[in-house]
């Protein structure tokens, strides 16, 4: 299942470096100032990988992509597909951690994944939008949780479950999503770097996810991490 999955990749890959797709990017750079200076497809998935780039910087360049995936030309499906890549190791995390929640087989998490952030890059509204990459990503999962959840509040009805133990529609369960009591406990003990907490250790996203996420640097974002969690420790410490 695993094949499967990194075999997408590098379909996409192989995609991306052919002469035609090439001759799209060119056309991508000639309407793009912010894409301008990328000589191939290659340089640029580098960049938002692993390049100097401020995360402000790789936003605009993410954001340019994105206007020409939701374009109606020839260049909106070499754009897509230079989304999915500059996305993927957010999806290949989200694919990892819904597999581990159990939300289905390796093959239909793919499947939904792919689908999701193909239709989220195509409906992303940039004017509401300030972190491009964590705002998809963080919906995606979110989706895939719910959509989780929906199906196992019906299998439960089908197996005549009390109607009065079934959480209603936007209720939150214990387990694959936060508890609305924990979120409120934490904010209470360490104010606002509560979400941080949970995204890190909750939802399993790494440090530099969270700092990409929140706008705030890796530096601080560790910082404010390991603070909060002294804090915590101090309090169940005084539980004892």
């Amino acid at each position: 299942m695993s094949i499967a999955w990194h075999e997408i990749r590098d379909h996409l890959m192989l995609s991306s470096s052919t002469f035609s797709f090439q001759r799209t990017f060119d056309a991508i750079r000639c309407s793009s100032e912010p894409l301008a200076h990328f000589a191939d497809p290659a340089a640029l998935l580098d960049t938002l990988h692993v390049g100097s780039k401020a995360p402000d910087e790789k936003n605009q360049l993410l954001a340019a992509l994105v206007r020409d995936a939701q374009s109606d030309g020839e260049t909106a499906d070499c754009a897509l597909t230079l989304m999915l890549l500059a996305l993927w190791p957010g999806l290949d995390a989200v694919r990892r951690r819904s597999i581990w929640r159990r939300i289905g087989t390796g093959d239909e998490v793919a499947s939904e994944i792919l689908a999701r952030a193909s239709e989220a890059i195509r409906g992303l509204d940039l004017q509401r939008v300030n972190w491009i990459a964590a705002t998809i990503l963080r919906n995606i999962e979110r989706d895939l949780i719910r959509t989780r959840q929906r199906e196992d509040r019906h299998q439960s009805l089908r197996c005549e479950a009390d109607p009065n133990e079934i959480p209603a529609d936007g209720e939150v369960l214990s387990g694959d999503a936060i508890p609305e009591l924990l979120h409120r406990d934490l904010v209470r003990i360490v104010g606002t770097d509560a979400d941080l907490v949970i995204r890190v250790a909750i939802d399993g996203f790494s440090q530099s996810e969270v700092a990409s996420e929140l706008g705030l640097s890796e530096a601080a974002t560790r910082k404010r991490y390991q603070r909060a969690t002294r804090r915590l420790r101090d309090v169940l410490q005084e539980f004892r």
